[in-house]
Formats: C-alpha cells, structure tokens, sequence
C-alpha cells in the first residue's frame, strides 16, 4: 500500500511540473511571443532628409538632389519556379530602358538574393523623375516590383570649383563604422566641402513605423517622426567669375585665387586642371580613374592647399620686412653686380650684369637677387624664418577643406631635426629669394599678400558663416609702407618685372613677380640655360601676387600659379590683369 501511494504521489507531482510548464508557455510567454509576431509585420524604417543643397556667394546651385526612381524587385524570384517572373521583370525594365543590359540586371539581382533576404533587391539605382513618371503605373501594377523614391547628387557646374565642392559616395565601412548617418543614407562627402560639412549637409535621421504584407509590402504608417533638412551650405564663392577665370587659365596647370584682402572671403579658388566631380557619384568608372590618376598634371591634387612649391621671388616682401625689423635701415643699400661669392661658390642674380645700387623699394621693384644675398647675411636665417613665421609661412591657413599642408620655413633647428645636419651660409642666401628648401602652398601666399596690403592676417575661408577674426601683426608703418611701394612700383615703373604685362589693368594694383626653380640649373657662364630650352616639366614655376586698388579700403588679393610658366609677369600678368577688370565690372571694386 505504501508503494502504491508513493507512485501516485509521484506521478501527481511530475503532473504538477507539466501543469506549470504549459501555463508558463500558454499564459505567461504569450506577450512575448505577441511581441515577436508583431515584428513579422510592423517594421521601423529610418528616413534620411534630402542632402543640403551648397549654393554661391548669388544664391546658384553648386550642389543639388535630383528626383528620380529605383527599381526593386521581390526577393526569391531566382528560385526555379519563379524564374519565369523574374525574367519577365527583366524584359519589362529592358523594354523602356534598352541601355540597361539584361545580363547585367540579372546577375545584379542574383548577387544580392538569397534565402536569408526578405527585402526587395534594388537592380536599377537611379532613373530621373522626367524619364520615369510616365512609366510610374506600369511598374507599380506589377506585385512582384517595388518603386522607390531616390534623389541623385548633381554637381551642375561640372568642372568648375570641383576641388571645392568635392563629392559624395558609396559608404565604406570604415565611413559606417565612424559615421552612423551614412548606414542609412549609403553616401558620405568625400571630398572637398562635401566632406567638411558632412554632417551639416547630411542633416538627422527620421523615421516611420509601418505594417507590411507577406511581399514586405508597406500597407500601413503608424508612426512617424520627419528627419531634419534645414542643412543648405551657402559659400563665398562666386560661380561666374570663378568660371571667368576658368577660361583665362585655358589649358595651364596650376591655382588662381581671389580673396577680400580684409576678411579671408574667397571669390575663386581654381585648382587646376579640374575634373567632373558627377562622375563619382555613382563610383568612378576604371577608365576615369586612371586617366585622372596617370595625369602628369595631377588633377587630384588640390594645388590651392596641397600643392607645395617655392616661393621664388614673392617671398622677397617678408624677407625685407624682416631685414628692417632685425635692424637694416630703410637706407640700406646694395651695388649689384650680377653675383656674390661664397667661399668658392658663386650666387648669381637672375640679370647677368646685375642692376647697379639698389635699396628696399627698387630691389623690389627689379627683384633684385644680390639685395636679398647681401642682407641675408647680416640678418641671419633664424631671424628671417622667424619673421615669415608671422606671415603664416610653414603654418596652416586654416581654410575649411581638410587635408591642407603646412608647406617649409626652413632654419638650423629645422634641418638639424630634419636631416640631422647643420644649416650652411649658402642655404641663407638662397632661402632668402624663395629656393632651396623652403615651400609653401598657393593660399599661403595669397593669406600672406593680404598682410601686406592691410596689416592683419586673414583667415581664409570657404562658408560664409565661417568668418574668424584677422590676426593684427604688428609692424611699423614705415616699414610695411616700403614694401607696399616696391609693390606698386614693379606695376608702374618701366623696369619693374609685371610693368609689361599688367599695364592694361584698369585698377592700381601692388604686385610681386616670381620664379621659382624647379631643377637646379647650372650657373656658370657656359652652362646658363634659358627656359625655352628646358624640358617643359624642368621649366621653373611662374608666380605673380597682387592686391587692389591700392589705395582703397576694401581690397582684393589676386594670386596666380602657374606650373611651368617660366616668368612671373609673362605667364600670368595678363591673367591677373583681367581679373581686375572684371572685378571692377561686377561691382567687387568701385570705380572712383
């Protein structure tokens, strides 16, 4: 009897356990599992907003979002009672789209189905809303298709500005990884203000929650919240003049720059030669990429930041300046015969005879070399790297665009860190008229030309509500006064090296002329050479720094690069010339 009631007890309480069990399953989990069958039909979508739009300094469209459509198919059609329906999908899209291949629709379809995928398979990216529209009920009607809206970026300027501008593309996953945005949105800037203003252009995410059908189909929005889009960029630029110079350039190689001398804004900044930044947008075609790339010219290269060049002879202004800070009187002056010597080394003047006594004003009015030998030596390297320094020479200007260089201000302690040697008298003399080791980039030189023409260093700067205060250098008036009239006299005077080819400017402007060398180039007697004679890559850099008018309150720098231009005022004077002109035309410069 005893057993016989421990095995009922038993079986009672194993009863018990299995009670508990399908209570907890039926009763308790049922939320749960009410939560879980939710999800099989109520779906979040995150919603990106339009990309900003980037606009000119005149309200036009530099960057902008086009209207379009994609193409979506339902997944699984690859299996083999479905092909039939896929394959006439395909027919349907090739029908009215005949440049769409059908091999190539297929095989992207094929590539992004699989039985783990319950979203529609995206085969066309995008078809502009006018090509479309009409088509819109012929795809829509058929279950197995999904039509989506798309916008496209457009750059509409083409070339213009392109290093700029810049562009978006594809996310990569380092882009996701470091940006949560473009997981969504697939695109990032990458380049230019597009990058820059990333997350400013990109704006925040929105999103809805939605009931779809066993296709995945929307059928229902239950919530949703708008994503942010007030994210427009307006920018300083103007397109048209920017276009202007475009043409003045033609087919050279090399960076213009436009800047207010007083508050940083920049008109133009050409990096040239350019390149179509629309083709990006998509993922650039092999073929693209390696003519670009291959381009002896460097097309990718943002010469306005990037590019690191010698001075040459524009830097001649702040070695001066620096001359008369470290004591050189204003007086001070040189007879140039045609060179110096050094040990057993001769250092010549780029006029063989030389030009005879020269001070402050006319050495650099003639670009005199021996004036700037001479003075050097008394001054010393360390002093004068010094000096630049305040100029921004080695430093970064600070522009809104990423990936700007620091370019080289030379000295000891420079070369000693550098290449763990010590610094030579000869370095000095060379350094002084803007060779040997010392570099700077194109907006260095326009930033430092603004010092020049009012005092202050500005910042420059691409966003119009990006506007830093200029940096007040103090100098002596009557010093700076000297090296703005050398300036003005290498315009006016008959011996001043821009004289020729700055005379039809119809603004009075303060100039400086420069070659900068880009081989070493013999300088013996029997082994001068003449430009023309060099390799057109051997050929020396041509510079030409101006501002205007000169005796106005409101000022423009106009800095030219030209690669392998040879001379200064030759290559780019004309150039330089017109800008002005224009500048006066469209109401930049007043005509008093």
């Amino acid at each position: 009897m005893n057993r016989l009631n421990f095995i009922f007890i038993f079986i009672i309480f194993i009863c018990i356990i299995l009670l508990s069990r399908v209570y907890s399953l039926s009763i308790k989990s049922n939320n749960y599992y009410e939560e879980l069958s939710k999800e099989n039909y109520i779906k979040k979508i995150y919603l990106t907003p339009n990309r900003g739009i980037i606009k000119d300094r005149n309200g036009e469209i530099l960057a902008m979002n086009k209207l379009g459509f994609s193409i979506n198919i339902e997944p699984h059609l690859s299996l083999s009672n479905k092909k039939k329906t896929l394959n006439s999908i395909i027919q349907l899209v090739n029908k009215y789209y005949p440049k769409l291949e059908k091999d190539t629709l297929y095989n992207k379809y094929i590539k992004y189905d699989s039985n783990y995928n319950h979203d529609f398979v995206k085969i066309v990216e995008f078809i502009p809303y006018e090509d479309f529209i009409d088509k819109y009920t012929i795809f829509n009607s058929n279950e197995s298709i999904q039509i989506k809206s798309e916008v496209k970026r457009v750059y509409p300027h083409g070339k213009n500005a392109a290093h700029i501008i810049g562009y978006i593309g594809k996310a990569s996953k380092e882009d996701i990884k470091n940006n949560r945005f473009s997981k969504f949105s697939k695109v990032i800037g990458k380049n230019g203000l597009e990058k820059f203003y990333n997350e400013r252009l990109q704006g925040h995410l929105g999103y809805k929650k939605v009931k779809v059908n066993a296709l995945n189909k929307e059928i229902e929005i239950l919530e949703k919240k708008e994503p942010f889009t007030e994210n427009n960029l307006d920018i300083t630029i103007d397109i048209n003049l920017q276009k202007y110079v475009q043409k003045l350039f033609k087919n050279k190689s090399g960076a213009v720059i436009v800047m207010d001398a007083q508050n940083g804004e920049l008109l133009v900044a050409g990096s040239y030669p350019e390149f179509d930044n629309n083709i990006f947008v998509d993922g650039v075609s092999t073929e693209n990429w390696n003519k670009l790339k291959n381009d002896f010219n460097h097309p990718f290269t943002n010469k306005l930041i990037q590019g690191k060049y010698p001075p040459g002879s524009i830097i001649k202004m702040g070695v001066a300046l620096s001359f008369l800070e470290n004591g050189l009187s204003p007086k001070y002056k040189v007879n140039s015969i045609g060179a110096i010597k050094i040990g057993n080394r001769s250092f010549r003047d780029w006029k063989k005879d030389g030009h005879g006594i020269v001070g402050f004003e006319r050495a650099l009015r003639v670009s005199s070399d021996e004036f700037f030998y001479q003075g050097s030596l008394e001054v010393g390297i360390n002093k004068i790297s010094k000096t630049l320094s305040k100029y921004g020479i080695g430093k970064k200007t600070g522009i809104d665009l990423y990936n700007e260089h620091y370019g080289t201000n030379p000295n000891k302690e420079w070369k000693l860190k550098k290449h763990n040697l010590p610094w030579y008298v000869g370095e000095t003399v060379i350094t002084a008229i803007g060779q040997g080791e010392m570099l700077v980039t194109p907006m260095q030189m326009a930033r430092y030309t603004a010092f020049l023409a009012t005092g202050e260093l500005p910042f420059p700067h691409l966003a119009k509500d990006a506007y830093i205060k200029p940096i007040e250098i103090k100098t002596d008036k009557k010093h700076i006064n000297i090296i703005r009239k050398g300036m003005r006299q290498v315009v006016t005077k008959k011996e001043g090296t821009a004289h020729k080819h700055t005379k039809n400017s119809k603004i009075a402007i303060a100039a400086k002329t420069g070659t900068a060398q880009v081989i070493a180039i013999p300088q013996t007697e029997k082994e001068r050479m003449k430009e023309s004679e060099l390799e057109y890559y051997h050929r020396s850099h041509a510079w030409l720094t101006t501002y205007g008018p000169y005796n106005a309150n409101k000022k423009y720098v106009v800095t030219v690069l030209v690669e392998h231009g040879g001379h200064g005022g030759s290559a780019a004077g004309e150039i330089v010339s017109k800008i002005y002109n224009k500048l006066l035309e469209k109401g930049y410069i007043e005509n008093k």
